[in-house]
């Protein structure tokens, strides 16, 4: 399994040059089974990254534009009359598919990002009653724009926290970029894509990511982190326990893409940024969400 998942993540540096760290966070999360933020400006690969990760893993994939005038039926899917056989009949909307892109998600209404928040806890959707399953695996991939950009509407905080992880890609280094000009359109390659991975291979990797193991000590120096964002007035508040569990659960994920069946600190530490940035608020306005993280990681010891 280990080749495949080092095969995987030369597919997708394939597609977004000089963005290594970021591709690994992204299959982490994958293998964590959680959903991923990317947030940036327009024109940095979001989308791109997103239609890599499903044309390598093989899975079905949808996107959504949202919009300002997006409903949530747009996304769950309907009941329509058919006059011919007197009865309705469910239409399912895009969310029934295994990768769903949804592409700058913060500039729909809150009612319709609210459309997300059962089917990225339950995996299940509820429509006029009736509760409906999502197909296995599925894996939301939402993009969104800076809040300076004008038309924008801040997801909430309980919409916040269903994603396992945020990430910003942002510019490109230029070696990276030279590539670009010199070499294929990023569409191009997506269709040059291999598939990497079958659906149930992609359940074994996320079962092993599951089974790996973290020591009595690591837990401790989880639970000091922890504590710290709850302690320390630099913090508006504390990391709840879903926040803590998203950290362990992206380590281990971390830990299996290094080919170790066990979690070492700088598991937890190569991916707290991403888990914890979306997450918390800083006590002051200058506090930003990246210095909190730098802030955790370098005052918190291991030992």
């Amino acid at each position: 399994m280990q080749s495949t998942i080092q095969q995987l993540i030369t597919q997708l540096d394939q597609i977004l040059l000089g963005k290594h760290h970021q591709v690994k966070l992204a299959i982490s999360c994958l293998l964590a089974e959680g959903h991923l933020l990317l947030e940036d400006l327009p024109g940095m690969g979001k989308t791109t990254l997103a239609h890599g990760l499903a044309k390598a893993l093989g899975l079905d994939f949808q996107r959504v534009q949202f919009t300002s005038d997006l409903l949530p039926a747009d996304i769950l899917g309907a009941a329509i009359f058919e006059r011919e056989k007197s009865q309705f009949r469910f239409h399912p909307g895009p969310i029934f598919t295994n990768v769903l892109l949804a592409d700058e998600i913060n500039r729909t209404s809150p009612k319709t990002q609210s459309a997300l928040l059962e089917a990225m806890e339950e995996k299940q959707v509820t429509i006029e009653g009736k509760t409906r399953p999502l197909p296995s695996p599925f894996f939301v991939i939402a993009t969104q724009n800076p809040f300076s950009q004008s038309g924008t509407f801040p997801l909430p905080e309980s919409q916040l926290d269903r994603f396992l992880m945020r990430l910003s890609l942002g510019y490109p280094n230029s070696n990276a970029e030279r590539q670009l000009f010199e070499g294929l359109d990023p569409r191009e390659r997506i269709n040059q894509l291999q598939t990497v991975l079958k659906p149930n291979q992609l359940t074994q990797l996320q079962q092993l990511a599951k089974q790996v193991t973290a020591s009595p000590s690591l837990l401790d120096y989880l639970q000091r982190l922890i504590s710290f964002t709850r302690q320390d007035e630099r913090f508006g508040h504390g990391l709840s326990p879903r926040g803590a569990l998203s950290i362990l659960r992206a380590a281990k994920s971390w830990a299996l893409i290094h080919d170790r069946q066990y979690c070492i600190p700088e598991d937890l530490q190569a991916v707290i940024p991403a888990v914890i940035t979306h997450r918390l608020r800083g006590a002051t306005i200058d506090a930003t969400s990246e210095d909190l993280g730098k802030l955790l990681i370098d005052q918190v010891k291991v030992i």
